[in-house]
């Protein structure tokens, strides 16, 4: 066995599915630069897989918090499923089964860092979700997106809380106080492409809040 399909086999593994089509998982790990700079090779590259994959995903996720939480509104599932599917959450997971290192780039994208750029870990792991539908079905691949958000479901439930926290706030201080929350930037540091604000959050005059972040 070659090294490429050894490494194609230890990612199958790590990611717990039993292949039987090994070039729809290639093609979902190739990227566009390598197929232009090697169109002997005759290869796909991964944007149709993660045309698919992207459709799928949302239908998956979808389904996952609908079932996870009955009593949220449309506004909030839907904030929810673009949180996970953001790039940088799917980069985030990309990142955890090691997409890039398995990813066949042209040599101008790989010498520029296309191996981490947070777009292409993201396309890839669509495109292996894609690659998952084509070769395991439908129901498997929504089982196999529904296990990761289980696994998930942790950070997923803090995510929703950080969201809720202005309208649970809000909330509060119009049914007891009768009076909307404002928020205002107190500081800023830091770089224009690396700032950090600290902002309050007034109910009237008194600052019932402080927080810093980006």
């Amino acid at each position: 066995m070659d090294e490429r399909k050894e490494g194609l086999n230890a990612l199958a593994r790590d990611l717990h599915v039993p292949f039987s089509n090994w070039a729809i998982l290639e093609e979902a790990l190739t990227h566009s630069s390598f197929v232009n700079e090697n169109p002997e090779s005759g290869a796909k590259d991964n944007q149709r897989l993660e045309f698919l994959g992207d459709a799928l995903l949302g239908f998956a996720v979808g389904d996952w918090l609908f079932r996870r939480y009955p009593e949220a509104q449309e506004g909030e599932l839907t904030s929810l499923r673009a949180w996970i599917v953001c790039t940088e959450s799917l980069a985030g997971i990309a990142r955890e089964f090691a997409l890039g290192d398995y990813l066949r780039l042209g040599h101008g994208e790989a010498a520029s860092g296309g191996a981490e750029r947070p777009a292409n870990l993201c396309a890839a792991f669509e495109a292996v979700v894609g690659a998952i539908y084509l070769d395991r079905g439908l129901e498997e691949a929504v089982r196999w997106v529904h296990r990761l958000l289980d696994r998930r479901a942790q950070e997923i439930e803090a995510q929703r809380w950080r969201k809720n926290a202005k309208s649970l706030l809000q909330e509060y201080t119009q049914a007891v106080l009768h009076i909307t929350p404002s928020y205002r930037i107190v500081r800023e540091e830091g770089p224009d492409h690396a700032k950090v604000f600290t902002a309050q959050v007034l109910v009237g005059d008194e600052v019932w809040g402080e927080g810093t972040g980006p």
